[in-house]
């Protein structure tokens, strides 16, 4: 068996699958340096989730609470759903009577009813945080195996690109109250299978395993699988471009395999699917497109995120309060632009990584330039991108560079192993050179030559790029994220004694109105309790009334008065005409109680309700209004 050079030749070879045979390797046991990867990924995970864990059953994120419940209430809802075997793609115990449809909104049904079970033992605070931190470990595991198996030899290299796919500054940024954007497990293993689509002699496997990966992402996120989607596009593309004779020799496994996996995934989703844009409580796209103006401010990519070892509170404030989905930090984005230069000479797969970095970099813009905080006069590529553009409409264009940050952790892989020496390529080198005489526009396949003797030069070349990588990839290592204190529900929701009070049928009207700037507190209520009691208002998207997407339950005459009292800080002059819509109200609520809990607007909330429906009851620790002789 010939020796082969482990120069950066073997790396082009890596990108092969998309068109033809992958290596086939004997099945073995996970190696002792696969465990160690996994473990050293879980305790990151609960690093990150640290200051949760220091109170779970009082702590919720700093910066994204309204989130943080409302993904506890997700859990609530999967595990509420499973127990009374509910249809748990709609649900009526938020935003009663007309109730929410669960698949127009971040559901994570894929997550939440799997794990009902833990969380009716559990309970969902502890579920949320045992998740976030699992999700987050999970997501580097999947890409060390994507990486280890398929890309690169050096378990090193695959260790580094898998803890930065799962731990990107972007990434841990969206762990603040969104583990939607964290639950990327599956994505790492729907592009190796897109990847293999090519393969001969099993386009039919390849397909039925592509189709339930991607039908199974759809209940966990859609938007990271439509970003997976154009991602995959591009790389497909950037591939046919650079190699169109192998591209083509392959099409027509490709195409029936990918074939198979759009059926089978239409076959498995066609329903919810329909519900989601034609179901009770669906919608056509946000009022304004307002998430199209959040484009990347070009000098975020080179700033430390604010959840990293060097990252700082402040620079928010010169940036802008935008989503930090780049934060890369200049060592990182010197690193990668200096080894795209010097993998791409010779590596087919930095140069595809390369057209994903420009593609995803430029897109993500926006409607207009941004730089260091200031708007320029410049349009950016979705100032031609109609708000209304299907599959895109609920799209923020920052969002995209999450792709960049994928593309960012192969390239350190592929830079590690390159400086380990790469081993053997994944294709041996006999079989390589047969497959290139069959593709004569493709680079040659790496020469039977002896192994060479590292000279002084690679000698230190090698600490040095290892140093490089390192000194780069060490600032972003990830901080606990920030949590603050949450008061408990009342002992009157939590030990029951609502129950006399709501028949079935009727509501618990909490005040506040849950929404989506109020009533915080009071969305827990309804997660902590098991969903136990419908309630009014709440935390989604649904319908306004000309069928856009809007944030949380149209206000009522009653609910508006009640959050324009709490911003005053105290209660304006009341009318009779105030007094018949808060009945009017209650009855299109179809309560039973109104429930008032501690709130730092107590006493002015408590005047305001007893102004609009007469004294209320003192019941252990909550004041009380009876009004189902009202409604």
């Amino acid at each position: 068996m010939p020796v082969v050079d482990p120069s950066l030749n073997s790396v082009s070879v890596a990108v092969e699958p998309v068109v033809a045979d992958p290596p086939r390797r004997p099945r073995r046991r996970p190696a002792r340096a696969d465990v160690l990867a996994i473990g050293a990924y879980a305790l990151l995970g609960v690093f990150v989730c640290l200051n949760y864990w220091v109170d779970v059953q009082h702590r919720v994120s700093s910066h994204l609470p309204t989130d943080h419940s409302w993904f506890e209430w997700l859990f609530a809802h999967g595990a509420y759903s499973l127990r009374h075997l509910e249809n748990p793609l709609f649900t009526a115990r938020q935003n009663a009577p007309d109730g929410v449809n669960m698949m127009a909104n971040t559901s994570l049904l894929g997550v939440t009813l799997p794990l009902a079970p833990l969380t009716l033992l559990l309970g969902p605070q502890v579920m949320y945080a045992l998740y976030l931190g699992g999700a987050l470990a999970a997501t580097a595991a999947t890409s060390y195996w994507m990486l280890s198996r398929h890309l690169v030899r050096s378990r090193g290299a695959a260790f580094v690109g898998g803890a930065f796919l799962g731990f990107a500054p972007g990434v841990v940024h969206h762990a603040n109250g969104q583990p939607n954007f964290v639950s990327n497990f599956l994505l790492p293993l729907i592009v190796v299978r897109v990847l293999r689509l090519g393969e001969p002699g099993r386009w039919w496997r390849n397909g039925i395993a592509l189709g339930v990966l991607v039908a199974y992402q759809v209940f966990i996120n859609e938007e990271m699988l439509l970003l997976t989607a154009l991602a995959c596009l591009v790389v497909v593309a950037a591939y046919v471009a650079q190699r169109p004779r192998a591209a083509w020799a392959r099409a027509g496994t490709f195409l029936a395999a990918g074939g198979v996996g759009a059926g089978l995934t239409l076959l498995l989703t066609a329903y919810p699917i329909w519900f989601q844009f034609n179901g009770p409580q669906s919608y056509r796209g946000l009022q304004g497109g307002v998430f199209h103006s959040w484009g990347e401010d070009l000098a975020a990519f080179v700033t430390f995120a604010r959840d990293t070892a060097a990252g700082d509170v402040a620079v928010e404030r010169t940036i802008g309060l935008t989503e930090q989905n780049s934060w890369f930090g200049w060592p990182l984005v010197l690193v990668a632009l200096v080894a795209l230069v010097l993998l791409a000479r010779r590596a087919l797969a930095a140069r595809i990584l390369a057209v994903l970095v420009v593609v995803f970099t430029v897109a993500a813009i926006g409607p207009k330039v941004r730089f260091n905080g200031v708007e320029t006069a410049i349009d950016g590529p979705w100032a031609y991108v109609p708000d209304d553009l299907p599959l895109v409409e609920m799209m923020m264009p920052t969002r995209l560079t999450l792709v960049v940050a994928g593309a960012v952790g192969v390239l350190l892989a592929l830079a590690w192993d390159a400086l380990a020496g790469g081993g053997r390529p994944p294709v041996p080198a006999p079989r390589a050179a047969a497959d290139d005489e069959a593709r004569p526009n493709a680079e040659p396949a790496p020469t039977a030559t002896p192994a060479r003797t590292a000279g002084p030069r690679r000698r230190w070349l090698r600490p040095l790029g290892y140093a490089a990588i390192v000194l780069a990839v060490l600032p972003l290592f990830p901080r606990p994220l920030p949590a603050q204190h949450v008061d408990p529900p009342p002992h009157f929701i939590t030990a029951g004694g609502w129950r006399p009070y709501v028949p079935a049928g009727r509501t618990l009207v909490p005040v506040p109105v849950p929404s989506n700037v109020h009533g915080l507190p009071t969305l827990r209520w309804s997660a902590l309790t098991g969903q136990q009691f419908p309630i009014p208002g709440g935390y989604f998207i649904g319908p306004n009334e000309r069928g856009e997407g809007v944030f949380g339950a149209p206000n009522r005459p009653t609910s508006s008065l009640i959050y324009a009292t709490m911003d005053a800080g105290k209660v304006p002059p009341l009318t009779a005409e105030n007094r018949r819509q808060a009945v009017e109200d209650l009855r299109f609520w179809k309560a039973s109680v109104v429930v008032l809990g501690a709130n730092p607007r107590e006493a002015v909330l408590r005047e305001l309700m007893t102004a609009l429906l007469g004294p209320p009851q003192r019941v252990d620790d909550v004041w009380l209004w009876d009004v189902r002789g009202l409604v």
